[in-house]
């Protein structure tokens, strides 16, 4: 690991809430040539409203328009985090379907730009962008930084995820037991209760204990929902 990452490393790790860590994120921004930098996580459940979370330190005007007007709904640069975990340059090919939006982005300073995404193993997505107002980013300077600024992203988010999933989704840490996830993937399969007692050799009433317990864990409101909600989180 070189210098400039150790340093890196070290100050996320000694960082204790999430403030810190952004302030470590925001310091690392500028070292690596850009204004603004933006952090934000998303769990993948609900499945009908995943739970956002979102830091930044954009201009405060520009950060309330953006909330006002629902704009993580039409940002292509989220659509393409949660497509693909390629680094994205800002272009005006990028942001040619919402042009308003782009202008807008552009008038409060936000000219240049680099993103990319990261997801853990439960599933949740990471997108790190950093910003500036002037100077296009060069085939040099791409060359030169995109391995620091991609290490970066990881690291941030895997910094965060412990500290924010507890509160954005607590069942990431439901602790499910073996037998209770085996349960969980048979009846992801289809099985019923007394076909998984079966195959577990085990009762049927035992498989509804399990199954029980699992839901109580998750948060869910019955054994699809609990399979659903583990399949999602990466918990099977």
């Amino acid at each position: 690991m070189n210098a400039w990452r150790e340093a890196q490393f070290q100050a996320l790790l000694n960082a204790k809430s999430e403030e810190a860590i952004f302030a470590v994120l925001s310091r690392a921004a500028r070292e690596l040539g850009f204004d603004y930098c933006a952090y934000g996580m998303r769990v993948p459940v609900p499945v009908t409203r995943p739970k956002v979370y979102m830091l930044n330190n954009y201009p405060a005007d520009w950060q309330r328009r953006y909330a006002q007007e629902n704009y993580l709904a039409i940002d292509p640069t989220v659509a393409h985090g949660m497509r693909s975990v390629m680094p994205l340059v800002w272009s005006e090919k990028i942001f040619a379907t919402c042009r308003g939006f782009w202008e807008e982005a552009r008038a409060h300073g936000l000219r240049v730009g680099w993103a990319q995404s990261c997801y853990n193993a439960n599933g949740v997505g990471g997108l790190m962008t950093l910003a500036r107002s002037h100077d296009d980013l060069s085939s040099t300077e791409l060359e030169d930084r995109t391995a620091q600024m991609s290490w970066l992203a990881q690291a941030a988010h895997e910094t965060f995820c412990p500290l924010v999933l507890v509160k954005l989704a607590p069942e990431t840490t439901a602790g499910l037991s073996a037998r209770e996830i085996e349960v969980l993937r048979w009846t992801a399969e289809g099985k019923t209760s007394g076909e998984i007692g079966m195959i577990m050799n085990i009762a049927e009433r035992t498989v509804n204990f399990h199954v029980n317990n699992a839901v109580a864990k998750l948060g869910a409101s019955n054994k699809t929902a609990a399979t659903i909600k583990a399949a999602m989180l990466g918990l099977l």
